[in-house]
């Protein structure tokens, strides 16, 4: 069991995946900085986010959903929770918003696969299935969180407590994904462990040795 000062932000799993590095600036270092994608996902949000909650037939829609497991460290919000009646139980079925269309690996799948651990642990209710809805094709995505998910989104979020427990931030490494990372200019990955610059910086201390 974590504190609540020990907690992680959901969001936080979503950038790990991309790129620890990136996760480690925004939630170690805490470095920002808006670019044309966060800056859609972030209109996407406000517009979920100030939506009323609603009941439609068989399901109660709440947006906005604070949550929270004590367990996994970790807390955030929910963009839509649909609570489904069916057999006279009350199912939770969350979904997240994403701008963008879906992406070559598991960050959007582990975000929210870890807030239906969350919902589950809150609520004392199983949570089998969940949808990422993106902007791009303005579709659902329904996602079955099967063991193996569940198992990959808990061992993301160890690492990233482990991350931030020792305040350890990955050195940089420049791949075409940083072309896309609104981090770019803080993190410098061109520059970051080059070969060439490492050699220009040690060439100017061995000078400095050299002629003193």
């Amino acid at each position: 069991m974590y504190t609540e000062e020990d907690y992680i932000q959901l969001s936080s799993i979503q950038h790990y995946v991309f790129c620890p590095r990136q996760c480690g600036l925004i939630h170690v270092e805490g470095l920002w900085a808006e670019n044309t994608f966060t800056t859609k996902g972030k209109i996407l949000h406000e517009r979920v986010d100030t939506g009323e909650d609603e009941t439609r037939m068989d399901r109660r829609i709440v947006r906005g959903l604070n949550i929270y497991s004590k367990r996994l460290g970790l807390s955030g919000r929910a963009d839509v929770v649909e609570f489904i009646t069916s057999n006279n139980e009350v199912v939770p079925f969350p979904v997240e918003y994403k701008s963008g269309k879906p992406k070559d690996n598991i960050s959007d799948l582990a975000q929210l696969c870890a807030q239906a651990l969350c919902l589950e642990e809150m609520l004392n209710t199983p949570v089998a299935e969940a949808a990422v809805f993106y902007g791009k094709p303005r579709k659902r995505l329904q996602v079955t969180l099967l063991q193996e998910l569940r198992a990959a989104t808990e061992n993301i979020i160890h690492e990233i407590h482990q991350m931030i427990e020792t305040r350890d931030v990955p050195r940089a490494r420049y791949e075409k994904k940083c072309d896309f990372c609104s981090l770019q200019d803080q993190c410098m990955p061109r520059t970051t462990g080059s070969k060439k610059l490492e050699n220009y910086i040690r060439g100017i201390f061995t000078t400095d040795e050299e002629t003193s």
